[in-house]
């Protein structure tokens, strides 16, 4: 598992400005994945979300997506998906409440008939 500091190794007086920074990104990313079995969350430009989208789509297979920016804009939005969730690349692909990675293993998974 990564590394995370606790709560313990963060100042007191800091402890409300980490809870509330970018909260309603993660709020409404959080609200997506219970409501829904696939959430992807990307990028505009980014070719591996298009990718992702494609074969999601392709397969026939329901999905929601959130988009948060672009390579020039939202990166505050992204940092805070990526710290939240430890994956540091778009996109982010949720199935049953479960972070499963990107593209990549979004393929594998559909090669072997898992979704």
């Amino acid at each position: 598992m990564r590394k995370i500091l606790t709560e313990d190794n963060i100042a007191v007086a800091l402890r409300p400005k980490i809870t509330t920074y970018q909260s309603e990104i993660l709020d409404e990313v959080m609200s997506a994945v219970a409501q829904n079995r696939i959430v992807v969350v990307g990028m505009r430009y980014n070719n591996s979300v298009r990718k992702a989208r494609n074969n999601l789509t392709k397969a026939g297979v329901n999905f929601v997506y959130l988009e948060y920016g672009s390579y020039l804009q939202g990166w505050y939005k992204r940092l805070t998906l990526k710290m939240w969730t430890g994956f540091s690349t778009f996109p982010m692909i949720f199935i049953d409440q479960t972070l499963i990675g990107g593209n990549a293993e979004l393929e594998a998974l559909l090669k072997k008939g898992e979704i």
